[in-house]
């Protein structure tokens, strides 16, 4: 299976984040793309380096105003006296419908959902290589290969058209399924990570040409709270083309494989072309978030589950963070996959 990275990447290093009002580290380390890789070689990964494909696709599902907003903030915010060495915004708006503010503290509140994603000088280019490289491997799935893995750090799954938030920028799995929709007709979204994916549910909300399905933690008591219950089912167009089976707090493989067989047949149902896998390896028992209690069996059998679909694949790393096991969790899923 061919994979695909830039060494960019690993230039955004995100100092704290606050959880719970406290500052903690943030957990959205460089390290991560280091055992990721180390994971990836494991499975028997050719990696590659995408190349530089403009903002286009990226443009495809995120507004110029946001993206204009990513590129000058940090500049912006160093020219602020007394500022934090990354932005971080201390305002929300209550209603995102009213006007555009002008200063970079308002800006920063109104692009960004929460403290999680704080931004470098460096969050811009590493957020854009990694969007490519999941354009690259949806570039390498529609040039005929049965599945390709991008290793995309930071990861996007939060993010929504014009707004950051929970460690994420651009909106990589989003970028990648736009992207497919050029040549596919219909394109699917399984987002198997611990968290549910609001950003990408958020970005085709309205549309019935992309299926979103989320297996995750429940919110009613866990990040992102606001979104990912089983009763949003799509609005409009889209009612009916959204999916989201929330699970009790530490489910393990076998829960989690019932859920997943359902978000299965639902994909099934949409006769897709194409599938993208949101896969995030946090769903795991040791993660730092303790949030479900997937195995490293687990995510082979989630892995061979998924292959059963026969579709070509492009599966987009979205979480998974630092324990001893994250780069086996990943050799074990490509492998099941394969």
């Amino acid at each position: 299976m061919k994979a695909f990275y830039a060494e960019e990447q690993k230039r955004h290093d995100p100092r704290a984040f606050l959880s719970s009002g406290a500052p903690q580290p943030n957990p959205e380390q460089p390290e991560r793309v280091e055992r990721l890789l180390v994971g990836a070689n494991a499975a028997g990964c050719t990696i590659e380096r995408p190349r530089d494909y403009g903002l286009k696709p990226v443009a495809a599902v995120h507004s110029p105003e946001y993206l204009e907003f990513l590129q000058n903030i940090y500049e912006r915010w160093r020219r602020i006296e007394g500022a934090s060495l990354e932005v971080i915004p201390n305002i929300h708006p209550i209603a995102r419908d009213g006007s555009y503010p002008a200063s970079a503290v308002g800006q920063a509140g109104y692009h960004m959902a929460d403290t999680s994603c704080p931004i470098s000088a460096e969050t811009w280019e590493s957020a854009c290589w990694s969007a490519w490289s999941a354009v690259a491997a949806t570039e390498a799935v529609m040039s005929g290969e049965a599945a390709a893995y991008a290793l995309c750090r930071p990861p996007g799954h939060h993010a929504f058209n014009d707004v950051a938030g929970g460690f994420c920028f651009i909106n990589n799995s989003a970028v990648a399924a736009q992207h497919l929709r050029r040549s596919a007709a219909r394109v699917a979204i399984l987002d198997v990570d611990l968290h549910h994916g609001n950003g990408t549910q958020g970005v085709f909300y309205r549309r019935p040409d992309v299926l979103t399905v989320s297996i995750h933690a429940d919110p009613v008591r866990f990040y992102p709270f606001f979104w990912g219950h089983a009763d949003e089912r799509g609005e409009g167009a889209g009612l009916g083309y959204n999916l989201n089976l929330p699970l009790p707090r530490k489910t393990g493989d076998e829960g989690f494989l019932e859920a997943l067989n359902a978000g299965l047949r639902r994909i099934q149902a949409f006769a897709p072309d194409v599938l993208v896998v949101a896969l995030g390896l946090d769903a795991f028992e040791g993660d730092p978030f303790g949030g479900l209690s997937v195995t490293t069996d687990g995510f082979s059998r989630i892995g061979e589950a998924i292959s059963t679909l026969g579709l070509p694949s492009v599966i987009v790393q979205e979480g998974g963070y630092l324990c001893d096991d994250l780069g086996l969790n990943l050799e074990a899923f490509l492998g099941g996959v394969a």
